[in-house]
């Protein structure tokens, strides 16, 4: 995959189909549905998650009666108090608005997070149960059957891409939507972009437009400004002409974000 930052106009689109498609649909209930039927008392008992509803209809429902009586009383708090029921709703990317420097050399961007999906993942090696693993194309999945939510992939992931699914207890990420390219269709980000930021492709194949834009480009892998670690991350950027964030600190937020084993 190539991100284009100076395409992005922060609209979100590609999040909202990430959502919708594999969190608030049929896809979304296929992953959990080995582990449903241990969990459903457990899970709905300890965090009060409905499972019979998709997770992203759950939350905003649950956002929508919390402030139903701050709304008129107080926008400012019902909008803070909607945003923190919403924040539990884990997100396998997201889109950073990112402003830096000082005028005349001030500048903004967009920074998204995703997989990197590497040749040489880390999060793969350190796995004691094999529950993260490559498939033949190199795609990074996780089997929710084998994870134990030890968290030692989300500590050794670089690019803080791991959250912890909130029903199945297991760890999740961004699978390029595997089942989608599987059929010969787009990861639903892609094809939803309404800028063409990110473009999707095979990066072996010469005739590809990922091929041609990562060799004719200044194209670099992991994120914006380079790699993090020796990973040979798989998602490349077109770093933005505006402004150039340390997006470490990004990763590092979103690291402390990310609860394993029931930890707060």
């Amino acid at each position: 995959m190539v991100i284009d930052i100076d395409r992005c106009m922060g609209c979100g689109a590609c999040v909202a189909a990430c959502v919708a498609e594999n969190l608030n649909s049929d896809q979304g209930e296929l992953e959990f549905q080995n582990k449903k039927g241990f969990l459903t008392g457990l899970v709905s008992g300890l965090i009060g998650i409905n499972l019979e509803k998709p997770p992203a209809e759950y939350f905003v429902e649950k956002a929508a009666e919390e402030t139903e009586e701050l709304r008129f009383k107080d926008p400012a708090k019902a909008r803070e108090k909607a945003s923190e029921t919403m924040s539990k709703l884990w997100l396998r990317t997201e889109v950073y608005e990112v402003e830096g420097g000082r005028y005349p050399e001030a500048g903004l961007m967009f920074y998204h997070r995703i997989c990197q999906h590497c040749d040489n993942a880390p999060c793969v090696t350190v796995c004691p149960t094999q529950a993260s693993f490559q498939t033949k194309e190199g795609v990074v999945l996780v089997d929710p059957n084998k994870c134990i939510l030890c968290g030692s992939c989300v500590t050794a992931c670089p690019y803080a891409a791991r959250q912890v699914n909130l029903l199945t207890k297991t760890i999740d990420k961004c699978t390029f939507c595997y089942h989608r390219v599987e059929k010969g269709l787009l990861p639903a980000c892609v094809e939803t972009c309404p800028a063409h930021v990110r473009i999707f492709g095979d990066l072996e194949d010469p005739n590809s437009e990922v091929y041609q834009i990562v060799s004719r480009h200044h194209a670099v892998p992991g994120t914006p400004h380079g790699p993090v670690r020796h990973t040979a991350a798989r998602v490349y950027y077109l770093p933005s002409s505006n402004y150039q964030p340390n997006v470490e600190e990004i990763h590092e937020e979103k690291l402390k974000e990310t609860k394993v084993m029931g930890g707060e």
